[in-house]
């Protein structure tokens, strides 16, 4: 199984992160139902320029997040688990698998009501937090299901990312498209012309954000797509892809994803909460996570081995693909993100009892995952003892 330095080093500032990200949630949970409630809630929306704290960190920050997304999954297709068609088919497929059954669940009990529009909701997957939960398992875990986990929420990232871009934008200003994709063609061209500094790439990247964000489609794409055109080269430690991935894992995993939990999940729960619950909009996104998760990721990874097209790991057995799928489940941040963009228009009420549906199944999914994995994994001296026997 080939692991490269890169994605080890991602895989470890992503598992401190997930439970970093774990810790600041209840922090702000506890924040936002206490005396201070009032002041805490009203400095998020606090208004610097024309837009919220929240609304920059959303809109700017997590373009970051999304440079960084951009950038392990080129590596991961130019040398890693996605390099090779039978390798890559197996997270394609289950991540597939892991967007259409939960949406379809989800639009089984929306579909021609308000609410419709979260069936995206449902489709996503926190990274740091389900590897942050994978990480808890220690040396059961083989290097196949890190790789495999990571694809799955790298290629479901990407997923969410497209169905912001089509789907939860209202109206486009073509002129400020054309230029944001203008000069991204202007910086292909410095790519092909082998120009490596980074300089020019940030400083178009900054312009591309600002014409995205003013052309209505929502500006964390322009994260995704500036990965793209950033030289990867050999792929060494003095290419410039090498080097801005190298730089963000830490920053991303320690400020940005933090940040972004702490400023929307500052929820005031109401004695009444759980009430919420029984809508159709919140029992789609719990079922969606906690049932279409798992089992849209392992029927597709199923079907991709069945058809040939893609091979299951010699270290993997279908019940750890769907140990790896009920952790899929775990939508969180990448949930609300979304929710956000389905549901600005619709008040406050449903964003409210959105999250706390996602909330609710992401700790069912995480909880579920972490003990399903742990029941079929064997610790790794174990391993070496019954390989004797």
């Amino acid at each position: 199984m080939k692991l490269t330095k890169t994605f080890k080093a991602f895989f470890e500032s992503e598992k401190s992160g997930g439970l970093l990200l774990l810790f600041v949630t209840i922090v702000s949970m506890l924040l936002a139902n206490s005396s201070f409630q009032t002041e805490y809630i009203a400095f998020w929306g606090t208004e610097i320029g024309n837009h919220s704290i929240t609304h920059w960190i959303n809109d700017g920050l997590m373009a970051i997040f999304f440079l960084l997304i951009g950038l392990e999954l080129e590596r991961e297709m130019y040398q890693g688990e996605l390099s090779s068609i039978k390798n890559a088919a197996l997270p394609i497929f289950g991540a597939f698998g892991g967007m259409i059954v939960p949406a379809g669940i989800f639009l089984l009990l929306n579909f021609g009501t308000i609410t419709q529009n979260g069936a995206g909701i449902p489709m996503a997957t926190d990274i740091a937090f389900a590897i942050g939960i994978l990480s808890l398992l220690g040396n059961r875990v083989p290097t196949s299901l890190k790789v495999f986990l990571t694809a799955l929420a790298v290629i479901d990232d990407l997923g969410a990312i497209l169905v912001i871009a089509i789907f939860y934008t209202d109206t486009i200003a073509y002129l400020n498209l054309f230029i944001a994709f203008a000069i991204m063609g202007g910086l292909f061209i410095l790519n092909r012309r082998k120009v490596h500094s980074l300089i020019p790439y940030l400083i178009g990247g900054a312009a591309m954000w600002y014409f995205m964000l003013n052309s209505g489609v929502h500006a964390t794409i322009t994260g995704v797509l500036l990965a793209f055109v950033i030289p990867f080269g050999d792929g060494g430690k003095k290419t410039s892809s090498y080097r801005l991935q190298h730089f963000l894992h830490y920053p991303v995993a320690f400020f940005i994803l933090p940040l972004f939990a702490i400023a929307n999940t500052c929820i005031a729960i109401n004695s009444d909460w759980h009430e919420g619950l029984n809508h159709p909009n919140t029992i789609g996104i719990m079922l969606g996570l906690v049932v279409g998760k798992p089992l849209g990721i392992w029927l597709f990874s199923f079907l991709a081995v069945s058809l040939g097209i893609g091979t299951l790991p010699r270290d993997l057995k279908w019940s750890t693909i769907l140990g790896a799928g009920m952790l899929g489940g775990i939508g969180f941040t990448m949930s609300i993100f979304i929710t956000l963009l389905a549901f600005k228009n619709d008040g406050e009420e449903v964003i409210t009892y959105s999250k706390i549906a996602i909330l609710v199944a992401s700790f069912i999914a995480g909880t579920i995952g972490f003990l399903w994995l742990k029941f079929n994994l064997k610790p790794a001296k174990a391993k070496k003892q019954s390989k004797k026997v």
